[in-house]
């Protein structure tokens, strides 16, 4: 039995390239999941290591859709080789088959991680960045430091938190979080 497996990291995301490319392999079946490769249990994963059996084989797109680590997809290839099942990626034209195709996945895997880590460094050296310059991320604050004197202002003299937090046209409990803040 041939298997396919796809993953997709969020729902925002589509799982069609992956798909187009383990059809025209030939797979019997598709297993998919949609979550970050980070997790070790993923139920579409589980469910095919579960169907798997000796002489089968996994074909995945890339191997970074299988694990994010080399340490994982060693690991994971380590004990597919075990019982039997061979895994064959599309894209670096590759399967655990034979010594060579393990002496590269071994290689490939190191890459990828790599790749992963200079990413997470040039974000975090990004953020950094910003900040030093007086950025900061995430969402713009619901009410700018004028509207949050008048909500206080109004709520002194009198008006009830929901009228106040009616006429700045923000919920009640942006209001309260934002009366919070100092």
């Amino acid at each position: 039995m041939i298997f396919g497996y796809a993953r997709v990291s969020t729902a925002d995301q589509n799982h069609q390239l992956q798909l187009d490319a383990l059809e025209k392999r030939g797979v019997d079946e598709v297993i998919t999941d949609t979550m970050t490769g980070s997790k070790k249990d993923r139920p579409g994963l589980n469910r095919l290591l579960d169907k798997a059996r000796e002489g089968d084989t996994i074909v995945i797109w890339r191997f970074d859709r299988l694990a994010r680590s080399t340490i994982d997809l060693l690991n994971l290839v380590d004990d597919l080789q075990k019982r039997g099942i061979h895994l064959e990626s599309l894209h670096e034209g590759l399967s655990t088959s034979g010594a060579t195709g393990r002496l590269m996945l071994t290689m490939f895997g190191a890459l990828a991680e790599f790749e992963r880590a200079l990413m997470l460094e040039r974000v975090a050296a990004g953020v950094e960045a910003a900040k030093a310059k007086g950025r900061t991320g995430g969402r713009p604050k619901s009410l700018t430091p004028e509207q949050l004197k008048m909500a206080r202002d109004l709520i002194a003299a009198g008006h009830g938190k929901t009228e106040v937090a009616a006429q700045l046209s923000v919920s009640r409990a942006t209001l309260y979080r934002n009366l919070e803040t100092v």
